[in-house]
């Protein structure tokens, strides 16, 4: 897979689970994705903020400060309305990815 490929499955990733949770802050965003994939996918903190930063310049998600359950302050990110839109031009790139990988894998 291309780098691009593998850095729009984390935008994927992060997009779908803000749209599944609602505000998340970056550990919880960790922790869904891991839960959610039954420990199959782990994402890395040097993967993770870098993207959220520049999905968070494209205007796809915003982030503000706030209070965590255990009293701590985090940045929480939510989707906004342009993510939501890229949300699904993702996913649509995505499944057409799958389309064509499984064409390859049955292809005799």
């Amino acid at each position: 897979m291309a780098k691009n490929d593998l850095q729009g499955t984390l935008d994927l990733l992060v997009l779908k689970t803000l749209d599944q949770n609602g505000a998340l802050h970056g550990y919880g965003i960790v922790l869904h994705i891991q839960s959610a994939s039954n420990d199959m996918l782990r994402v890395e903190e040097g993967s993770l903020y870098p993207a959220l930063h520049r999905m968070e310049q494209s205007g796809w998600i915003a982030a503000e400060w706030a209070l965590t359950e255990t009293n701590r302050r985090a940045k929480y990110y939510k989707l906004t309305a342009t993510g939501r839109r890229q949300l699904q031009q993702t996913e649509e790139s995505f499944d057409q990815l799958v389309k064509g990988v499984r064409a390859v894998l049955r292809y005799a």
